[in-house]
């Protein structure tokens, strides 16, 4: 599974360059993450529950950061093993472009799983690797001062009636 996308970062190139490498930071940015050390220099261990459609695990792995060129690049790369539920793994590609005071990441993602995750169905799991990818680097880009998307607040409260619908109030 391969996808591709990019994120305008309302920070210097060399903040979001030293971002990708704390382990606090991306903690915080990584979904389910429950507890990560380690240095990029070492890498970085992780524990990470989720759930991918029926199967909820907790993939315990390795995150390594390699073809690292301050701050333009770098490559990263895992393995977790979730135990019965399978593994997964994969890597991403980054690149900074300065823009200004902003910083444009752009990233490509591959990922790969097997065990009974392989067994949901490729659909499941590409949806599943893309809606991850999305959400680390949307966590990352509101971590480092983005733009938050806001839901306008409605002017009526609304109401869920049979079935689930809305009703105006």
């Amino acid at each position: 599974m391969n996808l591709s996308d990019q994120k305008t970062i309302d920070a210097d190139r060399d903040s979001v360059f030293a971002a990708l490498l704390d382990s606090d930071v991306l903690m915080a940015c990584v979904p389910g993450c429950q507890e990560m050390t380690g240095s990029a220099e070492q890498g970085f261990e992780a524990t990470v529950v989720q759930k991918v459609g029926p199967v909820k695990a907790t993939f315990k792995g390795v995150v390594h950061l390699s073809k690292v060129t301050a701050p333009e690049s770098l490559t990263i790369s895992g393995e977790g093993k979730g135990g019965a539920a399978g593994f997964a793994k994969g890597g991403a590609q980054v690149r900074l472009e300065a823009q200004g005071d902003q910083t444009i990441l752009h990233y490509e993602v591959d990922a790969k799983v097997g065990g009974k995750l392989a067994q949901l169905g490729s659909r499941i799991i590409d949806g599943f690797a893309k809606k991850m990818a999305d959400q680390f680097f949307s966590n990352f880009q509101q971590a480092l001062g983005g733009p938050e998307t806001v839901e306008p607040a409605s002017e009526e409260p609304v109401r869920k009636g049979w079935f689930g619908r809305q009703k105006k109030a």
